[in-house]
């Protein structure tokens, strides 16, 4: 029991890291090789934990290999578009301005329930207000609405807005995030600043946001009976 708790973890661990190598994607955004080596890799890390009378490394060896797969795949797609489009397909229109095109539906195999259920999701409820509805290579679809559905912009409406630069969560249950810092580009002294300020410590805050130009909030723990 002892022995296949230990691996257990190892192999949890071990997969972990298998899949950040691979990189940062939810499920839906994988490519059709990303999916795959996923599947296969959940796969064969389960056996040895299963069965202790197999070998340790029968799970480890091929996981490693499934990862330099995938790496290679992937730099070679990134150099070459003709493999990339073998591997991935290639992005087609499904509607354009405002009409079913219904030759490219058969050919994804894509049904009208299915597809006005992603145009629902993208807040499109009339396809007559779409000027292109394009298919992308991981399933997902992306929706440009017709310029006069189009939400105008700042731009458009020869509006000035202030830059208030990205907001971060720069504490986070008494800890200081150094990462949201650098994306504020402020670092620890600011932070005591302001909670001097404020006559704060780092340990009563729940979360502290703060965004480039200055502007934070604070929520603060709650008290403990």
């Amino acid at each position: 029991m002892l022995i296949s708790i230990i691996r257990t973890i190892v192999l949890y661990a071990f997969v972990i890291f298998a899949i950040r190598i691979m990189g940062k994607r939810q499920i839906s955004d994988m490519q059709p090789s990303e999916l795959v080596a996923t599947l296969i890799i959940s796969n064969i890390a389960s056996l040895p934990m299963q069965n202790t009378s197999q070998p340790f490394f029968s799970g480890v060896i091929p996981v490693v290999i499934l990862v330099a797969l995938e790496i290679i795949t992937s730099a070679f797609m990134l150099k070459n578009s003709k493999f990339r489009r073998l591997v991935c397909g290639n992005p087609i229109v499904v509607i354009r301005d405002g009409v079913i095109l219904q030759n490219q539906m058969r050919r994804l195999r894509l049904s009208n329930e299915d597809l006005f259920t992603q145009l629902r999701q993208q807040d499109v409820f009339n396809i007559e207000d779409i000027q292109y509805c394009i298919v992308e290579t991981n399933g997902s679809i992306s929706v440009l609405k017709k310029p006069e559905k189009r939400q105008p912009t700042a731009e458009n409406l020869n509006i000035q807005i202030q830059d208030k630069k990205i907001q971060a969560v720069v504490i986070n249950d008494g800890e200081i995030l150094d990462n949201s810092l650098d994306l504020c580009q402020k670092d620890e002294n600011y932070i005591y600043k302001i909670l001097k300020k404020e006559n704060k410590k780092v340990s009563d805050i729940f979360i502290m946001t703060l965004d480039g130009i200055g502007n934070y909030n604070i929520i603060l723990k709650d008290k403990q009976n």
